[in-house]
Formats: C-alpha cells, sequence, structure tokens
C-alpha cells in the first residue's frame, strides 16, 4: 500500500471508531484517547520503521533524525466533536525531508476522506472570496485581512474542516493566525497542495514539518491566484 493510501486507510478507520464513539455521547477525551490507540498501532503494523508524532502521545525525540515521520491528530476539533457537531476531522499525514508528502483528512459526519492521491477538482473560485476564521476565536489580523479583501468570514470549528472546505471548493481562503501545531496542519496541507492549492506560512514562507518544536503558529491556505492578495494583506496588517 502506498503512503498515501495508508493515511487514507488509518484515518478512514479512526473516523468510523470515532463515529461509533460520539453516537455513544463519549466525551472528546475518549475519542482522543481511542482514536490515537487505533492510529498508531495500524501505522506501527504498516511501517514499523518510522516514528510517529501525535497530538496525543508523548513526544520521541529520535523522530528528528528520520526523515520521515508521521504527523497525527486523531481528533482535530475535540470541543465540536463533544458538542455533536460536524465540523471535526482526523488528520494523518507523512512528512518526508521536512515536507507534507502525503496525508489524509477524514469528516467523519460528512463521510468524506480527502487524501493527498486523489484530491477533487477544484470548483470555480466565488468573487468576493468567502474566508474561513475560528468560529470561537478569530483574530484581529483574520478580521482586518477580510475587511481588506471584502471578504465573507465563515467560522467554523476544526483545522482539518476549514482547510478542506477550500479542497472541496466551499470556501477560497482559510487564513489562520492564532497559533496551531504540526498535527493541525501537515495533513489539511498534504491534502491541499496536491488539489493544487496554496499553503504557506502567512509570511509566505514554507511549511516545514518534524521540527524540534511541534508549534506552528500559523497557516494560509487559500486558491493559488488569492495568494498574493492574501499576503499583501496580512504583511499591511499584521501587529
Amino acid at each position: 500500500m502506498s503512503d498515501a493510501g495508508l493515511a487514507h486507510a488509518v484515518a478512514d478507520a479512526a473516523g468510523k471508531l470515532l463515529l461509533k464513539i460520539q453516537s455513544e455521547d463519549a466525551d472528546g477525551a475518549r475519542g482522543d484517547r481511542e482514536a490515537n490507540r487505533l492510529i498508531l498501532d495500524m501505522l506501527r503494523e504498516a511501517r514499523p520503521g518510522d516514528p510517529i508524532l501525535s497530538e496525543e502521545s508523548a513526544d520521541a525525540p529520535a523522530r528528528l533524525t528520520s526523515r520521515r515521520v508521521w504527523i497525527v491528530d486523531p481528533l482535530d476539533g475535540t470541543r465540536e466533536f463533544a458538542e455533536g457537531r460536524e465540523d471535526w476531522a482526523v488528520h494523518v499525514a507523512l512528512a518526508i525531508d521536512g515536507a507534507a508528502a502525503a496525508g489524509a483528512v477524514a469528516l467523519p459526519r460528512r463521510g468524506i476522506t480527502l487524501c493527498s492521491d486523489a484530491p477533487p477538482p477544484l470548483a470555480p473560485a466565488v468573487s468576493p472570496p468567502r474566508m474561513l476564521v475560528s468560529r470561537t476565536r478569530p483574530s484581529a489580523l483574520c478580521a482586518a485581512v477580510s475587511q481588506g479583501l471584502s471578504a465573507e468570514t465563515i467560522g467554523m470549528g476544526s483545522a482539518g474542516a476549514k482547510a478542506m472546505a477550500v479542497v472541496l471548493g466551499e470556501a477560497e481562503i482559510y487564513l489562520h493566525s492564532g497559533g496551531q501545531h504540526q498535527w493541525d496542519n501537515c495533513a489539511p496541507v498534504a491534502v491541499a497542495l496536491a488539489a493544487g492549492l496554496h499553503a504557506s506560512r502567512i509570511d509566505g514562507s514554507p511549511l516545514i514539518y518534524n521540527q524540534r518544536e511541534s508549534s506552528i503558529p500559523d497557516v494560509l491556505i487559500c486558491r493559488r491566484e488569492l495568494a498574493a492578495s492574501v499576503l499583501e494583506q496580512v504583511a499591511r496588517h499584521e501587529l
């Protein structure tokens, strides 16, 4: 099985488990724990030589000497999961030499798993653009950029759900400046890049994974034709 195919199978299996847990009115802590165990078991069986960086497991510094590292978020959007919403996701990605090389994002409540080996064709963009922001803590920078672009803002939960909304043509821009970790955006970035979208830090620099610190504070995923305009607005308004 290819790396992308494995990511797809693992994300899909974890999504099915999480749907069962959510149907039992379980809290997000159980979902995080059980999905993490399933993901680690499947990856270790299929790729025993690859280290894994997971939000729900202790970090293993040995990953820093490996070219290949799986980066996973077993349940992205724990709050939304616990509230019974659909805007949560499962992230499974492989970084090779610091780049998001393969990945899958499952949106279990929607019955969708998007993967870097078969992304959907991009739908026509809408003008003025639609911009996805955090539904609970949108940043002042996002508000200023959306105003500068005359963009409609749409609040949504999980980072994966927001990024996949751009992939699916339900929005044109996903901008986040409020702090993230590698597992929050590695799989979404792998899928977004495969779909032909722009993905970078909000200063335009590349996203680099398998770094010692797990933090990647910000991300921009958007239509390529909008990237220069968004980055210009960010540079103008960033405090």
